[in-house]
């Protein structure tokens, strides 16, 4: 352990991934930074969130983590099976097509189809991989040291007293200390609960468990199995070792009147895949439960604070979006940190910036974590509360149009192009179907006249991040609806600023595209994700279309890789469920 300073640059509340993250990218871009981590405990130990997004991937390899990582030999996640909404058959989502998952040696680079890959990890191995990478990076890590105090003057933090007596002080200090929020709930910041999903957790590890899927050398796909009353997850994290899950509304425990464990044995055995896999396994005996309540923190920055992570707010665990969350949002936060030492940008535009991509984030995941749970009850239900989703980021549509709207994809993600709570349009239309049995038609099929919608909405800056550095670029805002100008959805606002005709449009795109690849699967995947942002610009309210009966309708194939369904159990196949990935052509 490096020994105790009295002054830091910056002070880490929490050694997880997010303040992990947030320390190795502060040292990589400002090795003269002072930066240290205060850990409670002494890793490892144990914590669930163990199933990983490929987006972490791209933030491990710019931390200089992931071959480490790699070398741990996780098993690689190339997606999920499920078993989800009206329909009892499985469904698999797929980051990478199984069929194409190529068999190599491990620790493999991270290039090629591993790009397109996760990982499932055991946490007290993932994160104390983290943890050393900070330190060896050069920041300064105390762990099993507890914060007794934080001593504050309004909004500021004036310095922490550590239970050994000793104060520190800072002139930037991270909370990144997860749902104990020690700096959020010593500064009096509230807390937002803009969700109805009020669940508990409960899990266990199990030896020995069988993986219900083995793809190449360490391939898997986790398992998510609605009961009904609630849900099972089950994440292989080595050859051995498996993380076992059960989630259900807290209401239904109350009335249940059983106990935490009584509950869970019942519920694994209620399933027959996965009673299956753990028919020859051995608990390993460290039951554990908790809230599963989503929230959102109401401010994530002060004077000179930040939130991070779990602290910022949570969102329901059914779409493994915490840790992509963590990891994200402790880059952003780095960058932000050193944007304000070096001076260039305005402060409070910085924080600002900060805050509003971290509220964005955590409450898309929230957004759609509802949507999921709603498809399991009476259509009729899930339109109604859809519309409520719609309403909240202000967008007034009936309940038919709302639940098209969130179904077809929710909104423009600043993030990600297009799409929901982390994934892609097409992957987003594709489950929906899945979950719903139904399939809304395109608004491109039905109409062939576009025309820009920017009434009420403000043309800003916002920050972009990237190698270090918080960058601006252009956007309209609209309410909490963001739309960035940049990219593709730059080249779309300009061609409907010189023409509303849908065939004029296409043709345009096409060229461009032409212009910029001569390979026609690149062309293609270019194409498809033109098409989606244009239909999520009409989603979300960018867009105003009609039809003009003196001009063609243009029809839209639609062929998914992604989603679809379960290959090794199907047994038939719903009348008119088709799969959806979007392919334009007239």
């Amino acid at each position: 352990m490096t020994d105790l300073e009295p002054r830091y640059d910056v002070a880490v509340i929490g050694g997880g991934p997010s303040g992990a993250t947030t320390a190795s990218m502060l040292k990589k871009y400002a090795p003269q930074l002072r930066v240290a981590v205060f850990e409670r405990e002494v890793f490892p130990r144990d914590h669930i969130g163990e199933s990983l997004l490929p987006p972490v991937s791209v933030v491990l390899n710019e931390m200089g983590v992931w071959d480490k990582v790699e070398a741990a030999n996780f098993p690689i996640k190339i997606g999920s099976t499920n078993r989800w909404g009206k329909n009892p058959e499985l469904w698999d989502l797929e980051f990478f097509p199984a069929e194409e998952f190529v068999d190599e040696p491990r620790p493999a680079k991270y290039e090629g189809q591993r790009l397109r890959t996760a990982f499932q990890v055991d946490r007290s191995v993932y994160d104390k991989i983290l943890l050393d990478h900070a330190k060896e990076l050069g920041a300064e890590v105390f762990e099993g040291t507890r914060i007794n105090k934080v001593v504050c003057s309004g909004d500021r933090i004036e310095c922490l007293q550590l239970d050994s007596g000793e104060s520190i002080t800072a002139r930037h200090y991270v909370d990144a200390s997860g749902h104990s929020g020690i700096l959020r709930r010593t500064l009096n910041v509230e807390c937002e609960y803009p969700t109805s999903l009020q669940n508990i957790a409960v899990w266990d590890y199990w030896q020995n468990a069988e993986w219900a899927v083995k793809i190449g050398v360490g391939g898997t796909k986790i398992q998510v199995m609605s009961l009904g009353f609630g849900w099972i997850w089950f994440i292989p994290l080595g050859p051995t070792r498996t993380s076992i899950g059960l989630v259900v509304p807290a209401d239904y425990y109350k009335k249940c009147e059983k106990r935490p464990e009584e509950l869970y044995l019942e519920a694994l055995q209620q399933d027959d895949r996965v009673s299956a896999l753990i028919a020859h396994a051995e608990r390993e005996g460290k039951f554990a439960a908790t809230r599963d309540w989503s929230f959102l923190s109401s401010r994530q920055a002060g004077e000179n604070w930040f939130l991070v992570g779990e602290s910022c707010g949570f969102a329901d665990p059914i779409l493994s979006a915490g840790l992509t969350m963590a990891h994200a949002g402790g880059r952003e936060l780095a960058f932000t940190i050193l944007e304000i030492e070096r001076g260039n940008h305005d402060e409070q535009w910085l924080r600002e910036q900060y805050e509003l991509r971290q509220s964005r984030r955590v409450v898309s995941h929230m957004r759609f974590a509802d949507f999921w749970y709603t498809a399991n009850a009476q259509f009729s239900d899930l339109k109604d509360f859809t519309q409520k989703l719609a309403e909240d980021v202000g967008l007034d549509l009936s309940p038919e149009k709302a639940w098209q709207w969130l179904a077809q994809g929710g909104f423009v993600d600043e993030d990600l192009g297009c799409g929901v709570g982390g994934f892609g349009l097409g992957a987003v239309k594709a489950m929906s179907e899945m979950i719903s049995e139904l399939r809304p038609e395109s608004p491109l099929e039905l109409n062939n006249v576009l025309k820009l919608n920017l009434e009420g909405a403000s043309y800003k800056n916002r920050a972009v991040y990237a190698a270090g550095r918080v960058g601006r670029t252009d956007c309209y805002t609209r309410g909490c609806q963001v739309l960035p100008i940049d990219g593709t959805v730059e080249l779309l606002v300009d061609l409907l600023q010189r023409t509303s005709d849908l065939g004029l449009v296409l043709d345009t795109l096409r060229k461009v595209i032409e212009s910029k690849s001569d390979d026609p699967t690149q062309r293609s995947a270019m194409e498809t994700t033109a098409i989606q942002i244009l239909e999520g610009l009409i989603y979300d309210g960018w867009i105003r279309c009609s039809l003009n009966p003196n001009r063609p309708l243009y029809t839209f194939r639609y062929r998914d890789s992604t989603v679809r369904w379960n290959r090794d159990t199907l047994t038939r196949r719903p009348q008119g469920a088709l799969n959806s990935s979007t392919s334009p052509g007239s």
